[in-house]
């Protein structure tokens, strides 16, 4: 099949073509500084749409539009979408490209030019879906931030390098489960939702891409801690991964006694490690954490 017979089967979405033609117009090239690489198959992008479980009443964030591929495909469905584009050049392009090629949802959309990990607050009605081919060098933080800023997103899909998909969607005793895993499992249920060939990306990537399903938790786990909290103790079991979990947490309880305290009051044996753990625990460590005396309690030094 020729790339001209795919995009008139496409329809108003981008085939191949399409898709080059817009770059050379452009002047763009994919860079690797930003992770890009455009997704050029019609059926992959509504596919996606469809394991998202994109609602005609979803008001859809996306992080990454590029040329407006996956963009095309959610307007063709959800109620609203709300791009995030970093790049000057595609930013600028894309409302042309919604206006052109769905101009009956046009003012169902709506483009944010900042950098994603810099967005505190979006335009219209609260987002209830994020769906995005994110770039694979900040998939993990762009994805953790979005999940925190914004607490109305149900449901999450997002399309990551195989192996940042193997991490997010890991459990407890897993070799890849590791700090991704246990963050995105504050906020919900991840699991891997499918694999995305190399072929319909320009240009192709040398590595595999898998889709993670996240379902925001109805209620939030339940922590005396706060968030902040928890996190510092996912970062500081595993900063040191093969240290047990007393001696990787020394620095964060002020001692070594004073981790193994925090372990043995969760039910955490001080000689676990951070890969044995699911949340709840490291919920009950950060919650068992003895305060650090305060400076006005200390005897002076003389």
């Amino acid at each position: 099949m020729s790339e001209r017979n795919t995009t008139e089967e496409s329809g108003p979405l981008l085939g191949p073509a399409d898709v080059r033609e817009l770059a050379a117009a452009l002047g763009v090239r994919p860079t690797k500084q930003r992770g890009q690489n455009f997704v050029i198959d019609a059926n992959t992008v509504r596919r996606i749409v469809r394991t998202a479980d994109v609602r005609p009443d979803d008001v859809v964030v996306e992080v990454g539009p590029g040329l407006g591929s996956l963009t095309l495909a959610l307007l063709e469905v959800a109620d609203r979408v709300t791009a995030v584009e970093i790049d000057d050049v595609l930013a600028a392009a894309l409302p042309a490209t919604v206006a052109a090629r769905l101009p009956e949802r046009a003012d169902r959309f709506a483009l944010v030019h900042r950098d994603a990990l810099h967005v505190t607050e979006l335009p219209g009605p609260a987002p209830t879906a994020l769906v995005a081919n994110l770039p694979y060098n900040v998939a993990v933080p762009v994805l953790l931030h979005m999940l925190e800023r914004f607490p109305t997103i149900e449901r999450t899909l997002v399309m990551v390098q195989a192996e940042v998909a193997d991490r997010l969607a890991a459990g407890p005793g897993s070799k890849v489960y590791g700090v991704p895993s246990v963050k995105a499992n504050w906020y919900a249920e991840v699991k891997r939702a499918g694999a995305i060939g190399r072929n319909v990306f320009w240009p192709a990537p040398n590595v595999e891409s898998g889709l993670v399903s996240l379902v925001r938790r109805a209620e939030p786990l339940p922590s005396r801690a706060s968030r902040e909290e928890v996190f510092a103790v996912v970062d500081a079991a595993f900063a040191q991964r093969r240290k047990t979990l007393r001696a990787a947490l020394a620095g964060w309880a002020g001692s070594a006694q004073a981790a193994e305290a925090a372990l043995v009051a969760a039910g955490v044996s001080p000689q676990a490690r951070g890969e044995s753990l699911a949340i709840e625990s490291f919920i009950a460590i950060a919650e068992n954490k003895t305060p650090a005396p305060d400076a006005g309690d200390q005897e002076p030094t003389r």
